[in-house]
């Protein structure tokens, strides 16, 4: 399994379709011991029509906190949410959950874009660039609760 302390915003992702995975084809969960353990959390925590696992959740809290952390401490890093932030309203308008932090959108955002890449859809030159600037904050929070975690 991918690593949270290596990259937490990919670890998010990683459970994200793997969850999907699983409700797609929970069959495939057999014979593979990572696998089966996911599909037994999601059995238990009841989310194998919809939601996330909790520890998808942790993970999601966590970078949610640095992040309000860095809004304090660090102008260039508020000034990339800054310049995201009225496609992040459009994003989270567009949702079942416009209540959604910021960073939730960032990754709801680059696993939809995921999910189109691999349905080899187009994706329009302005959602490349909004992807790229996602990116790149999310590259930043992963990179610096990393060091955090490693520094302890």
């Amino acid at each position: 399994m991918k690593s949270k302390k290596e990259n937490i915003a990919e670890y998010i992702l990683y459970l994200w379709q793997l969850e999907d995975y699983l409700r797609a084809f929970p069959e495939h969960a057999t014979g593979n011991t990572e696998l089966m353990e996911l599909y037994d959390m999601m059995h238990m925590e009841g989310i194998m029509a919809g939601g996330h696992l909790q520890i998808a959740q942790n993970a999601l809290i966590e970078l949610e906190d640095l992040h309000s952390e860095l809004l304090e401490t660090e102008a260039p890093y508020r000034a990339v949410i800054m310049h995201l932030q009225p496609t992040l309203n459009i994003l989270k308008a567009k949702t079942d959950r416009p209540d959604m932090s910021d960073i939730e959108a960032c990754l709801v955002l680059l696993y939809q874009v995921m999910m189109l890449r691999l349905q080899k859809k187009e994706i329009s030159p302005e959602t490349e660039v909004v992807v790229k600037d996602a990116t790149q904050l999310l590259r930043f929070l992963s990179k610096t609760y990393y060091d955090n975690e490693t520094a302890v």
